[in-house]
C-alpha cells in the first residue's frame, strides 16, 4: 500500500484537491447557484427555483431600467417612476414568484434553461466579492445579463439587464397560449 502511495502520489493529491474543491468550496460558488437552479427547473420543482432569486430585486431593477428608458432623464418623470416602482414592485414580485412557480412546476418551455446556456453562464460568470454577473446570447439571438449576490450567505438573481426583450418573449408566448385554437 506504502508504494502504491509513493507511486502515485501526485494522483492522490490531485484527488484529494478536486475533492476538497467539490466539497468544501463550489457549493458557496454564483456557479453552483446556476446549477441548482438548473437542477430545479429540471426536476419541475418551483418551490427550489424560486430560492434562487429575489423576485423584490429583480422587479426593482427592472423597473428603475424601464423608468430610466422611458424618461430619457426627466427628473419629474423619473421620481414618478421611481414611486409607482415603490408601490407596485411588492405584488408585482409576488405575482412574478408564483408565475415562475407554476411554469417551473408545469415544466414549461418559457423557463427552461438549455445545458449549453448554463454552460456558457458558468463559464462566463465574473465574480466581485458577493457580487457576481454574466453576460451570453442564447439560441434565439436574445442576449442576457443576469446579476447575482450573496445574500445571508446564498447566492440569488438579483437584475436580469434588457427586461424588455424578456418581457415582450413572455407577452408573445402567453397569446400564444392563451389564444383559442
Amino acid at each position: 500500500m506504502l508504494r502504491f502511495a509513493l507511486r502515485h502520489i501526485t494522483a492522490i493529491l490531485i484527488a484529494i484537491a478536486v475533492g476538497w474543491w467539490a466539497i468544501f468550496y463550489l457549493p458557496s460558488t454564483p456557479s453552483w447557484c446556476v446549477l441548482q437552479l438548473k437542477r430545479a427547473i429540471d426536476a419541475r420543482d418551483g418551490d427550489a427555483a424560486c430560492q434562487y432569486v429575489d423576485f423584490q430585486s429583480v422587479v426593482k431593477n427592472a423597473g428603475q431600467e424601464m423608468v430610466k428608458e422611458k424618461t430619457g432623464g426627466d427628473a419629474l418623470s423619473g421620481l414618478v417612476g421611481q414611486a409607482a416602482i415603490a408601490l407596485f414592485s411588492q405584488p408585482m414580485a409576488a405575482m412574478l414568484a408564483s408565475w415562475t412557480k407554476q411554469h417551473v412546476n408545469d415544466g414549461a418551455r418559457d423557463v427552461q434553461m438549455p445545458a449549453a446556456a448554463v454552460a456558457g453562464a458558468v463559464v462566463l460568470l465574473h465574480r466581485d466579492g458577493d457580487a457576481a454577473w454574466t453576460d451570453f446570447k442564447d439560441h434565439k439571438g436574445q442576449e442576457w445579463e443576469i446579476h447575482m449576490a450573496r445574500e445571508d450567505g446564498a447566492w440569488k438573481i438579483t437584475e436580469v439587464k434588457n427586461v424588455r426583450q424578456l418581457l415582450e418573449r413572455l407577452e408573445h408566448s402567453e397569446e400564444k397560449r392563451l389564444a383559442p385554437p
